[in-house]
């Protein structure tokens, strides 16, 4: 974990997202994707708590080298604190923090699923598992075409991409989940990434278990403080030695996470009792 005063390189519009570039060379060389960061406001919009972002992408070579890209949402940002971030301003950054992604062991068809801004940190997953030999294709959602996150830079990193829209204005007409299972026999996929919403994580966990496909996601959650002290980011999973369920921290023991051990039904509702730990599908075979 790394504190570091970081130098805005560029914040730019994408779509309805802000993305946001930093000089920040200790960082981007340790992060991984799947990692998050925790960044304070500016002088003079200060506020108690950082706020965290999945780590979009980092150049690490070329003369680009040492930068850090991260996207903000500015339907769940809370505030305004990022209008008028400009170039040469300074931001007090902390990261990279959280577990990251797990790579398969072996050559394997990966499918990267995702909805709007959650595809921040999948972009930075789909570069290296295409550099380490991976197949990956990719399913982009949103609902409509200002919220289909960098398809340009999507086509770039997969062999394929399917775009879907729920007003039809770009890709095809529909949600994320309707077009999940013929991409998924078309691409012979045999691991799933998924990040976005809960209740899109979710309905691929529960495709990806109904077909015996390995599966992680991004769990996100409000990670008040990022560091594991404060525990409003609790996720219920399945006890690995099947004696019912726990909870773990997104921000420690996430944010990427083995979708087949998260107990879905009890996140955010009552206490968690046991459940069948054969529902999970195991991760086995894959490298940390």
């Amino acid at each position: 974990m790394i504190r570091a005063r970081c130098e805005v390189l560029s914040a730019r519009k994408a779509g309805e997202f802000t993305s946001v570039t930093l000089v920040a060379p200790e960082v981007a060389e340790h992060a991984r994707p799947g990692q998050f960061i925790l960044v304070a406001a500016p002088p003079g919009r200060e506020f108690f708590l950082r706020r965290p972002f999945f780590v979009h992408q980092t150049s690490r070579r070329g003369g680009w080298a040492g930068t850090l890209e991260f996207v903000i949402d500015p339907h769940s940002a809370g505030d305004d604190w990022h209008d008028g971030l400009q170039p040469h301003q300074f931001l007090d950054v902390i990261g990279p923090l959280g577990k990251p992604f797990a790579y398969p062991r072996r050559s394997a068809n990966c499918l990267l699923v995702t909805q709007e801004h959650g595809a921040a940190p999948l972009y930075f997953l789909a570069e290296e598992l295409h550099e380490r030999g991976q197949r990956v294709d990719m399913v982009i959602g949103a609902a409509s075409q200002a919220g289909v996150f960098k398809p340009i830079e999507a086509k770039r990193l997969a062999r394929t991409i399917a775009v879907v829209t729920e007003d039809g204005s770009v890709g095809e007409s529909g949600t994320v989940m309707e077009v999940l299972g013929p991409v998924a026999d078309r691409c012979q996929t045999e691991v799933v990434y998924a990040a976005g919403p809960r209740s899109l994580i979710r309905s691929v966990a529960a495709f990806c278990r109904s077909r015996g496909i390995p599966a992680q996601v991004a769990a996100e959650e409000r990670m008040a403080c990022g560091l594991g002290l404060c525990w409003t980011c609790a996720v219920p999973v399945t006890r690995k030695d099947g004696g019912g369920c726990e909870y773990v921290r997104a921000c420690v023991d996430g944010p990427a996470m083995n979708a087949g051990r998260i107990a879905w039904d009890r996140w955010g509702t009552a206490p968690i009792d046991p459940v069948r730990p054969e529902d999970a599908v195991s991760l086995n075979g894959w490298q940390e």
